[in-house]
């Protein structure tokens, strides 16, 4: 049923990251219904930026909050993260390192029944033992029923610029609790050559 009145939108900003292109300004509106976010980043640095997230449509005492990120937003996309039936807002970022390497990231900005919100982030790929090995960035990120996904290629230590190690898939479900706070833990993970 969540399927049947949940609209994802989705805007693409860059179609691959370069920190030698032109940087465009966010300021998009997504909603379910009449209920969703207004980001408004102005992507200058290519380190960090200042986030500004405006809820729409939520009771009175939710107020706009500013935030600073990592790196460039470069798409977001609503859904239902923790199907409590409320949206929630995905944005991706990215970071480009001196040899032209880019890193993506994502984050949640997770509705607590439209009265506030809090922000919720993956967990670093580079702390994890199990997952780092053959990681050199280029994710790409989007939502499957609720369930956030990440694909990546994987290098083998010869490989130059090119992987040849085939790509990693991991699901992410978000976890918590308004008490407890939000994150994302690894449900599934496969690498496929």
């Amino acid at each position: 049923m969540k399927h049947l009145f949940l609209i994802a939108v989705s805007f693409l900003i860059l179609s691959s990251p370069d920190a030698t292109a032109q940087v465009k300004r966010i300021d998009s509106t997504l909603k379910i219904g009449k209920v969703g976010y207004r980001i408004i980043c102005s992507n200058k640095d290519p380190v960090q930026n200042e986030l500004e997230i405006r809820p729409v449509g939520f009771e009175q005492d939710a107020h706009p909050t500013r935030v600073y990120i990592k790196g460039r937003i470069i798409r977001a996309e609503i859904d239902d993260l923790n199907d409590d039936g409320f949206p929630d807002l995905m944005f991706y970022t990215y970071t480009v390192n001196p040899e032209r390497e880019w890193f993506g990231n994502a984050y949640a900005i997770v509705s607590l029944s439209n009265k506030s919100f809090a922000i919720a982030g993956i967990p670093d790929v580079l702390l994890d033992a199990k997952y780092k090995d053959g990681y050199r960035g280029h994710d790409e990120f989007s939502l499957l029923e609720g369930k956030l996904m990440r694909k990546f290629p994987i290098y083998k230590p010869e490989d130059k610029e090119v992987a040849s190690g085939g790509k990693r898939i991991m699901q992410y479900q978000l976890t918590g609790t308004e008490d407890t706070g939000f994150k994302f833990k690894i449900q599934h993970s496969y690498d496929e050559k």
